[in-house]
Order: structure tokens, then C-alpha cells, then sequence
């Protein structure tokens, strides 16, 4: 019986280590097609003042150089950012970065149970997995199990996730 036990821990950590893998592949491809995006994108430098635009890519802001920018998270939560978005960051002479977003990706709703992998968590609708930002699940005060509505673009193929509502709380 210990032996069954070995064996399904075994699994189940290879089973996390491929969807590790599965997800950094999304990534790279993701990151592919919006830095495609963003080529056509800006960088002005206005005296003492840079201004940036990049496409959101659910966690990061990639601008047309490939160079990525951290949005905060609590920034993103509460805008909703979708991959895809198109974002300006202002850096101003003092070195703060102010983020805006100026064109959002079309966009479409899903129903999803919310669940904790890890340190991650993540939405699964329909069979799909989507990471979401933890300051999305700590702001609604959300659980592993319970029923959200999130947003993904429209078009393409995404990994991430906004959540918009909580809709079951367990």
C-alpha cells in the first residue's frame, strides 16, 4: 500500500512538471505573437520624459524591442488587463513608472472553478487552464473550488486570465 503511495506522488509531481513545461511553451509562443503586436508600437523620449507602448501580455508589458516591464499586479487586477492590451508606460525624470492602458483586445467572458496549484493559482474552464494574478483572488477573497467569471481575448490563444466577478462562493 506505501508502494501505491510513492507511485501516485511520483505521478502527480510529473504530472506538475509537465504542466510547468506546457506553460513556459504557451509563454514563448505567446510572447511570439504579441511582440508581433508590438512592433508597430511607440517609444518617444520627450526630454527628461520616456513614454513606452507595449502589448499587455498577462503578466508583463512587452514593447517592440522584446524588452518586458512589470506591471503591478494590483494594477492589472483592478483594470482587468487582458493579453493583448495595448499599454503606455511613462517613466518620469524622478524614475517612476506610471502605466496607462490605451487600447484594450476584444474580449470574451468564461465561467470557471478557481484552484490553487502550488503557489499559483489558476481558473479551469471548459477543460482550459488560465494563471491568474493572486491579488485578483485576494481582492475578491476568493477560494480554492469557488465559481468565477473571468476574461480572456477574444482572439488567440491566451494563459492567463482576468477575473472579473465571483460568482459561488464554497
Amino acid at each position: 500500500m506505501e508502494q501505491d503511495g510513492k507511485k501516485f506522488s511520483q505521478l502527480r509531481k510529473l504530472l506538475e512538471e509537465i504542466e510547468e513545461k506546457v506553460h513556459s511553451v504557451r509563454r514563448i509562443m505567446f510572447e511570439q505573437v504579441y511582440q508581433e503586436k508590438a512592433e508597430n508600437l511607440d517609444t518617444i523620449k520627450d526630454g527628461p520624459v520616456t513614454m513606452i507602448e507595449g502589448v499587455f501580455d498577462g503578466y508583463e508589458m512587452i514593447d517592440k524591442d522584446g524588452n518586458k516591464y512589470s506591471i503591478p499586479s494590483n494594477y492589472a487586477s483592478k483594470s482587468k488587463l487582458v493579453a493583448g492590451d495595448k499599454m503606455k508606460l511613462t517613466i518620469s525624470p524622478d524614475g517612476s513608472f506610471v502605466f496607462k492602458q490605451i487600447g484594450p483586445a476584444e474580449r470574451k467572458r468564461l465561467v470557471g472553478k478557481l484552484q490553487k496549484v502550488g503557489q499559483r493559482w489558476q481558473i479551469v474552464c471548459d477543460g482550459k487552464k488560465y494563471q491568474c494574478l493572486l491579488s485578483s483572488v485576494s481582492y475578491f477573497k476568493a477560494k480554492a473550488g469557488d465559481k468565477v467569471t473571468v476574461i480572456v481575448p477574444k482572439i488567440g490563444e491566451a494563459d492567463w486570465a482576468a477575473i472579473e466577478n465571483l460568482l459561488d462562493k464554497k
